[in-house]
Formats: structure tokens, sequence, C-alpha cells
């Protein structure tokens, strides 16, 4: 059961991650880790200013003090001047416990002054990893997005993109259908000049039909032109002798009809 799980576990993540391949664009991770860099250079340019603000605070206090320390020193001497041992005494009980306060803060002052050194030194080290990042990330985006582009290229020229496939496709259908619709027109006249199908309309004949009509017509047309010559071979004499000949047969049939002749019974 656990080997069954196991594998169902990696098919899983194996489609994962053939998932996230698919939608992950690299423009966008690079576009991404350059946004994280420029966070955290600017979480380290805080850093600087916090630790920079630090040591103006621990100057400013050690200048008040240096300048406490020697007013307290002046005022010692005058008090000693005037006579005054036990007054002078005490400022510089007072002066000495300040220059203890100096001290401690001028060490303090030292060690801030080195954090801000060394963040400083930070802070522009990643500038220049930051800035090395964004023109590379730019060079690799640029070469990305030019295959990208000569990629569609190729596919559309060579027809192996899913828009130039359904191009191909629907033409391929066209002239598929186009052929199948010539076929069939082919095949109806066909069968129509053979007279295996009737035409409705009236119009077509078949090939035996249209040989006779075409001696027909060329019988008539040999008739009339031997008429014609014979017309033209006999002149008007031939004419006129046909007309004649059509009047000496006309009185003996009137002769013929004149006398009927009666059968005997």
């Amino acid at each position: 059961m656990s080997g069954v799980m196991k594998r169902m576990g990696m098919i899983f993540r194996a489609k994962a991650n053939k998932a996230l391949d698919r939608a992950e664009d690299p423009r966008e991770t690079l576009d991404y880790s350059y946004q994280k860099q420029l966070e955290l250079l600017q979480k380290v340019r805080r850093g600087v200013a916090d630790v920079a603000t630090s040591r103006k605070r621990l100057e400013l206090q050690l200048n008040q003090l240096q300048g406490q320390s020697a007013k307290l020193e002046d005022q010692g001497r005058k008090a000693l001047a005037l006579g005054r041992e036990d007054l002078a005494r005490e400022a510089l009980s007072r002066r000495a416990a300040l220059q203890q306060q100096v001290s401690d803060l001028e060490v303090q002052h030292q060690t801030l002054q080195g954090e801000e050194e060394k963040l400083t030194l930070a802070a522009q080290r990643l500038q220049a990893k930051v800035d090395a990042f964004r023109t590379r990330k730019e060079t690799i985006k640029a070469t990305y997005t030019a295959a990208q582009a000569q990629t569609r290229i190729a596919e559309s020229f060579s027809g192996i993109s899913e828009e130039m496939s359904d191009v191909g496709l629907a033409i391929q259908r066209a002239e598929d259908k186009t052929a199948q619709l010539q076929a069939r027109a082919g095949a109806i006249d066909e069968l129509l000049a053979s007279g295996a199908l009737d035409d409705q309309s009236g119009l077509a004949k078949d090939d035996i039909q249209a040989e006779l009509d075409r001696l027909s017509g060329g019988t008539d047309v040999e008739l009339e032109l031997q008429r014609m010559k014979a017309e033209l071979a006999g002149g008007p004499s031939a004419q006129q002798q046909a007309i004649e000949g059509g009047q000496a047969g006309a009185p003996q049939q009137n002769q013929q009809q004149s006398h009927p002749r009666f059968d005997k019974q």
C-alpha cells in the first residue's frame, strides 16, 4: 500500500511540475527575483541609515558631555583660584564621572562607526550585484522574447503551430469538399450522357439521339443542295418545259374524267 501511495505521489508531483513548467514564464520569474533583490537592498539601506542615526546621536551626546566636562574643569579652576578647594574638588569629581561616560560613548561610537562602514560596503556590493542582475535579466528577457518570436515564425512557416494547423485543416477540408463536388458533377454528367439517368428538364440528349439528329439535319441539307444544283443546271428552259409538260397533261386528265367508265354489273 505504501508503494502505491509513493507512486501516486510521484505521479502527482510529476504532473504538477509539468503544469507549472508550462505555466511558468522565465521573464516573470526574473522580474520577481529582481524585485526581491531590490527589497533586500532597501532593507540593507535602511539598516545603514539606522546605524548612521545612532552614531549621530552618540556624537551629539559626546559633544554635550565634553562641553559639560570642559565647563566643570573651568569652574574648578576658578574655585581653586578663589581659595575654595572644596568646590574645586567637587567640580573635578563630577568632571571625572563625565569623562568615564565620554569614554564609554566613544567606544560605542567606534563600534557603530565600524558597523556603519560594514553595512555601507555590503550595500554597495549588493547594489553592484543587483545592477549586474538587472542587466543580465534584461538580456535574458530580450533573448527569450526573440527566440519565442523566431519559434512562432518558424512554426507558422512549417504549419505546426496551433493557429496555422487550424488554417491548414480548414484549407484541406475545403479542397476535399471541392474535389468531392467536382467528382459528383462529373459522375452525374456521365450517367446522363449514357442514359442511365433521365434529364427531367428535357434539354439533355443521349449519344444515339444526338447522332440521329445530326444525320437527319445533314440529309435535309444535302437534298436542298441537290435541288438547288438541278435548278441551276437546267436554267429557265427546264423550268418552262416543266410548266408546259404540266399543262399538256392536264387536258388528258380532264378527258378521262369527262368519260366515266361504267363497269358491268
